[in-house]
């Protein structure tokens, strides 16, 4: 049994218009690469060899970054320039593709997944959540090794805000895995049933879907339907385990959040990482 891999990037970006009207969100820059493929490599890096990404329309840009430039290739090799030839690899991993049709929410894209996924689970990923070191699908694969459970990544925000969340309501804790009642989708401030959310990675299991179809047929009116409907049918029937993660995480769902993550990320660059933070320092100093 393969773990595979699932990318949602069927939104439409709104936060960051006008520049998403042509370019995908997956594809803006963080540093040199795109958001998409620091999710890619973390797969990969996990042990995840086949990927659907689930897109929408304008979104060419995401198929291209999977596919060689034969192109490009020329002009590098003539060039003798390995080091270029290198930097234009494309993700070591199987990609498959996928459109959803209508903005239908999470719960009908992940539906999509069904016929990739089999009898497999799946890692789904929300490419705003970056995670930096340990890495996170690898955490949530042992965790389902350990205890047979759909397992979402999770971290507690005491005192914060977390009213843009889902919530998990835990029952209890066996070596460090929360087991969850349920999870409350964006509670309002003072209703949250704990201060653990549930951040952008999830392993789940092939019973997701069955439990996401039954959700969908009763879903009533043209509103989203959420894959916290599935999530919550699995979880009273104990199937729903959480991890907390200790990895930095990077939300990248605003704009303020990407220029964070810009900036700490370029601070850990191999090549311009020591000589942005002189930058840094010398523009911020005074």
């Amino acid at each position: 049994m393969a773990v595979k891999g699932v990318i949602l990037a069927a939104g439409y970006g709104s936060r960051f218009l006008p520049v998403t009207r042509c370019v995908p969100k997956e594809m803006l820059p963080i540093v040199d690469r795109p958001a998409i493929d620091h999710v890619v490599r973390e797969f990969a890096d996990a042990g995840i060899e086949d990927v659907l990404v689930i897109t929408s329309r304008r979104k060419r840009a995401i198929e291209d970054w999977f596919d060689r430039d034969p192109e490009l290739e020329a002009v590098f090799r003539g060039e003798g320039a390995p080091d270029k030839l290198e930097r234009i690899r494309p993700p070591a991993v199987r990609a498959t593709f996928v459109r959803q049709q209508e903005m239908r929410g999470t719960g009908e894209a992940l539906l999509l997944a069904r016929a990739f996924a089999g009898q497999d689970p799946v890692v789904l990923a929300f490419p705003d959540d970056l995670f930096g070191e340990p890495n996170c699908t690898a955490d949530l694969i042992h965790t389902w090794e350990r205890t047979g459970a759909s397992v979402l990544a999770a971290a507690d925000l005491s005192g914060e805000d977390v009213s843009r969340y889902g919530v998990i309501d835990p029952s209890a804790e066996e070596d460090g895995v929360l087991r969850v009642r349920r999870v409350v989708e964006k509670p309002a401030p003072g209703t949250e049933p704990s201060s653990i959310v549930s951040l952008g990675r999830y392993l789940f299991t092939p019973d997701i879907f069955p439990a996401l179809a039954e959700g969908l047929a009763r879903h009533a009116g043209p509103g989203e339907y959420f894959a916290t409907d599935g999530i919550n049918r699995l979880a009273e029937r104990g199937g729903v385990v959480a991890r907390t993660v200790t990895a930095p995480r990077y939300d990248t769902g605003k704009p303020l959040g990407y220029m964070q993550a810009i900036v700490e990320l370029a601070l850990e660059h191999e090549e311009i990482g020591e000589a942005f933070g002189r930058w840094l320092h010398q523009r911020f100093s005074g």
